[in-house]
């Protein structure tokens, strides 16, 4: 079989499924990209490069479509020079976001291309205008419009398309969910998983943290507004006032993945001490920055209490590798969450913007280890049984592609 990806920054979601296509004997596997340094042994990248165009003239609303058409018709450019050495895929898989997708059925017309519609914007219920205190860079109602045009036409452009979760998928329009399938990048549980032996040392002091101390753990790509961090850091001087021997660790950069920027020459972080002052010890609040994967699975291994918030936006990988640590986590109560969290059964829920609903649920978790073990139990379980890569989630990948492969049409699991 040949397999082509399309995805502008490789492997991106497809790590796990690339990885595991390329490993099949008699498997050739093609992904197209814009340049990195990403490499993946038996997979043969092709990068491509966009000709931006000029401001001159242009309407602002048409930015995003402009980029995406130049976009688009770079990526076609390269699937024509794919054909021209005589390679034709069995199946193209793609994501629909920037475009990369829009033409690519204009060259391969008879292969069938799966495509990844990860968000459709909305100016109210999901991420635009959640948080009144940051402004969105999505709050003009027409810009989003135009965003969602993209969607459309690679909705359009596909035979199928595919998502991560159910929430993501209740996003688009009801006359497109039929032709989209909900189906998890996966976590590989046997790697991700609980382990009472770990420990982290911490580079300041060469203090050593274990799971038999009180740790209160925080992850994000980077420490910004749409993953919380604001309200994380104003629970901060409650929660330590109330546990004098509770370490804090932060795992995250100091860019922008989503949103607005902070003030030029500055950074969230920085911005919230400034705010918080001397009701942050820094001697127990240990700020880790982005860490190497095997530090990062520490940090959740010893976490006694796990604290995730999100807008309403999609879900991080990191939330499923928490619920795959057997970790204790209070995730704010909002659609992407509690698609997969239940309420004091493999998880425990918060107010986004309660910083002290989440100081009081870190008491309750920190008070009663004994009687939080049903719910990281539960939470692995959750994990093992709904996102494992092995056991639930590469099988399912295998089964959609030989379907679309095949001429099958997929079946749809609505929830």
């Amino acid at each position: 079989m040949i397999y082509l990806f399309i995805h502008q920054n490789f492997p991106a979601q497809y790590r796990h499924l690339v990885r595991h296509l390329a490993d099949q004997p008699g498997n050739a596997v093609y992904f197209i990209t814009q340049p990195n340094d990403n490499q993946m042994l038996g997979v043969e990248k092709i990068t491509y490069t966009v000709e931006r165009g000029s401001a001159l003239n242009r309407h602002p609303l048409t930015v995003d479509i402009d980029e995406a058409i130049r976009t688009g018709a770079a990526t076609a450019d390269t699937c024509r020079r794919l054909r021209e050495k005589g390679i034709r895929p069995d199946v193209i898989v793609g994501h629909a976001g920037w475009g990369e997708t829009l033409f690519v059925k204009d060259v391969f017309p008879d292969v069938p291309l799966l495509t990844y519609f990860e968000f459709f914007y909305h100016s109210h219920g999901a991420d635009v205008g959640f948080d009144p205190e940051f402004a969105s860079i999505f709050s003009d109602p027409s810009r989003l419009r135009t965003k969602n045009a993209i969607n459309l036409m690679a909705l359009d452009a596909t035979d199928w398309g595919h998502t991560a979760t159910h929430w993501q998928r209740r996003l688009y329009p009801p006359e497109a969910r039929h032709r989209i399938t909900v189906i998890h990048e996966g976590v590989d549980t046997t790697r991700v998983r609980p382990n009472p032996l770990a420990w982290l040392r911490l580079a300041r002091d060469g203090r050593i943290l274990t799971g038999d101390d009180e740790v209160i753990t925080y992850v994000s790509r980077n420490l910004e507004p749409y993953r919380g961090f604001h309200v994380f850091m104003r629970a901060l001087p409650l929660i330590l006032k109330r546990r004098p021997r509770a370490h804090v660790l932060v795992v995250g950069g100091d860019g922008v993945s989503y949103g607005i920027p902070p003030v030029p020459g500055t950074s969230y972080r920085e911005m919230m001490l400034k705010e918080l002052g001397s009701g942050i010890d820094l001697d127990r609040v240990h700020f880790l920055g982005q860490v190497g994967y095997d530090t990062y699975l520490n940090v959740l291994q010893i976490s006694s209490a796990h604290v995730y918030l999100t807008y309403p936006f999609v879900l991080s990988w990191s939330f499923i590798e928490a619920m795959a640590c057997g970790c204790v986590i209070l995730g704010s109560a909002n659609a992407p969450v509690l698609d997969v969290l239940r309420d004091r059964v493999n998880g425990l829920a918060v107010d986004f913007f309660s910083t002290t609903e989440i100081a009081d649920r870190v008491d309750e978790i920190l008070d009663h280890p004994d009687r939080m073990q049903a719910i990281r139990d539960a939470a692995r379980a959750t994990a093992v049984e709904q996102f494992d890569l092995r056991d639930q989630l590469l099988p399912r990948w295998t089964e959609l592609l030989d379907d679309l492969v095949s001429g099958r049409q997929p079946v749809v699991d609505f929830d």
